[in-house]
């Protein structure tokens, strides 16, 4: 085996869930290789995910929403200054092949499909096969460095950010988090609103999402019109949202962001699918969790890899699953 690169980046650009899972890598390549040094590149916003990582030395962050082209040969130069040994990048996208192919590394590895794989030192299939986790997918950009199975994804909420939860953890109480970015990934409002009826009515449940997501949130919590019914929405941070989903009873969530921060923090989880599919290899991850989802066949499932923003057929049949759900009642 060659020698083992010391500083090494890890690039993925994509969105909150992507970010999460790429914690794999660091956890990884940090078990095998206390002593080296890892930095990851991130997109704008995803970096307070990272905060309190002992195991990172630098996150780097791409501005992709004001002059992306601009900050992006920027972010190319700052990385050849990195002066970094191994490049491993997550993505399959021109703009992540660029930073790759010129980041003056020795070794730049990433996957066939990225339109540069041709300049990278090592270029591997990605893998869609045998239902593999994209955990699992990924930790074969590591090889041969690091072989055998990859660590789960792991955020570090600060005692900050558990203080901030302290006041929602007097009772147990029960995670949800309803929305989705893609219409087709999001179970039913309606649907929601049955499930909460049928929880436990001793413990407290909150409603979790992004400052965007509390209207759809309020809505939620406006039907069932009851004091245990708490819209957190938009008021705890990615870390404080980690601390509270760990210590849950359950939390309900659809094939989300929420799903791998539940995976990060090892948290109980009941992962929701309507139009995709667990076998994409983006399903929880934690000891304690379940999956449910549609059991009847549908020709048009899956509809798509990451959702749609409206059901093609025009029914949504694929969303209906409340009956599965309320057998769960026992274990929550």
């Amino acid at each position: 085996m060659q020698k083992v690169p010391n500083k090494i980046l890890i690039i993925q650009t994509a969105f909150i869930g992507d970010a999460i899972l790429s914690t794999s890598l660091v956890e990884t390549w940090k078990s095998n290789y206390p002593h080296s040094t890892i930095d990851i590149l991130v997109r704008k916003g995803n970096e307070a995910l990272l905060e309190n990582n002992s195991y990172l030395n630098n996150i780097l962050i791409w501005d992709k929403k004001k002059n992306k082209y601009a900050n992006l040969f920027k972010l190319i130069a700052k990385v050849r200054n990195a002066d970094y040994d191994a490049v491993f990048n997550v993505q399959r996208f021109f703009a992540t092949g660029l930073i790759t192919a010129f980041s003056g590394a020795q070794i730049k590895v990433g996957y066939k499909s990225n339109p540069l794989s041709f300049l990278f030192s090592r270029s591997i299939l990605f893998d869609t096969s045998n239902n593999l986790h994209e955990t699992e997918r990924n930790i074969k950009l590591l090889q041969p460095y690091c072989t055998g199975n990859s660590l789960p994804p792991k955020l570090y909420p600060s005692g900050k950010d558990n203080e901030a939860c302290e006041q929602y953890k007097k009772t147990n109480y029960i995670c949800l988090a309803p929305t989705s970015v893609w219409f087709t990934k999001q179970w039913p409002k309606e649907n929601w609103v049955k499930l909460i009826k049928h929880l436990s009515s001793t413990s407290s449940i909150y409603l979790l999402g992004a400052p965007n997501d509390f209207e759809a949130c309020e809505e939620i919590r406006k039907a069932n019109n009851s004091p245990n019914v708490i819209n957190l929405a938009g008021k705890l941070s990615f870390l404080e949202s980690a601390s509270l989903m760990r210590d849950a009873t359950m939390n309900y969530v659809n094939d989300s962001a929420p799903m791998h921060i539940a995976s990060s923090m090892n948290a109980p989880t009941t992962a929701i699918y309507c139009s995709t599919l667990p076998s994409f290899g983006f399903g929880p991850l934690s000891d304690d969790s379940k999956i449910i989802e549609y059991k009847e066949e549908l020709t048009c499932r899956p509809c798509g890899l990451h959702g749609k923003k409206e059901c093609p057929e025009g029914h949504f049949n694929c969303s209906d699953t409340i009956d599965l759900l309320i057998e769960t009642k026992d274990n929550v």
